[in-house]
């Protein structure tokens, strides 16, 4: 498979949200609209939605969702110990540190559905859904809980007003509820989700200024290499522990090795931190998806 193809059409929508604010009259103040609308309404329909049209067997999933959270765990506590790393505390500012924690273990959902379903057709779409209702609500709480702390508001104020918990929660318990979303509402609905992944990454790209990478390059190698290089690492040791089968395998290491998710851009710049640092952030690991992707289901597989 052609990864680099895979991950081609997000990044070409990140550089052309960017060369649109940069160069024509789309300025800032209109994407800064676009952004509000995408964080309240289009990102949590689309998580909704993602959760609910596919049903989830726990029971037979369990050994992946096992270590589909060790996994996720285990990248928060990496995230959140960087300040503390042998030589790095003086090189790491605390503020983008709490804003840029999430790059290291949240994952683009979009990539990942449509990577599992070509590695593994309906059953890796299930598997992959499974991992998505489990670890999104986790790793939200991770990425929300450094901000809130380190800007001294309520943490779990934040949480019950944060439209992405709201979204994945609200679509998890309907799922294990048995509701579907009536036949009519589907188009609707699907189309939401669609104009959320163009419109989410083009925000990305119009709030994005490399130069602001240059403030903390110690801060973005560390959370970009455990994004890329330990996760998938770790993975492939969980999948031997938590005895997965061959697709299994394929779906937790595929989950372990994708790019880390557009909005966290829109969550840190929502929550007034730098989003432009983040967004770089997004757009390398965007980047560096199409290596590690290949090096967890090639080379670790």
């Amino acid at each position: 498979m052609n990864f680099a193809q895979l991950l081609l059409p997000d990044f070409s929508l990140i550089l052309c949200g960017h060369l649109v604010c940069r160069y024509t009259a789309l300025g800032r103040r209109v994407w800064e609209q676009v952004e509000t609308l995408v964080y309240f309404l289009f990102f949590p329909v689309l998580l909704f939605h993602s959760i609910i049209k596919s049903p989830l067997d726990l029971t037979a999933a369990s050994s992946l969702i096992g270590a589909g959270l060790t996994m996720g765990l285990s990248g928060i506590a990496l995230a959140y110990s960087i300040p503390y790393w042998p030589g790095l505390a003086r090189h790491i500012p605390r503020r983008e540190h709490a804003a840029s924690a999430q790059i290291a273990f949240r994952f683009n959902s979009f990539i990942g559905l449509a990577l599992a379903e070509r590695l593994a057709g309906a059953q890796g779409l299930l598997l992959i859904a499974v991992l998505i209702g489990v670890c999104v609500p986790l790793f939200n709480v991770g990425a929300v809980w450094p901000m809130a702390r380190h800007a001294q508001r309520g943490f779990l104020r934040e949480l019950l007003r944060n439209p992405l918990i709201i979204g994945t929660a609200s679509g998890l318990a309907a799922n294990l509820l048995g509701l579907r979303l009536p036949f009519w509402l589907e188009p609707t609905v699907s189309r939401i989700g669609g104009a959320s992944l163009a419109l989410g990454l083009m925000a990305a790209g119009a709030g994005m200024q490399f130069g602001a990478l240059g403030r903390a390059k110690a801060l973005a190698v560390a959370v970009l290499t455990i994004r890329h290089g330990l996760l998938p690492l770790l993975a492939m040791g969980l999948a031997r522990l938590f005895h997965l089968d061959p697709v299994q395998t394929t779906v937790l290491l595929a989950f372990s090795a994708l790019p880390t998710a557009p909005s966290a851009y829109v969550l840190a710049a929502r929550m007034g931190y730098d989003g432009a640092y983040v967004a770089g952030l997004v757009t390398l690991s965007t980047l560096l998806g199409m290596l590690s992707l290949p090096f967890a289901l090639g080379v670790l597989q």
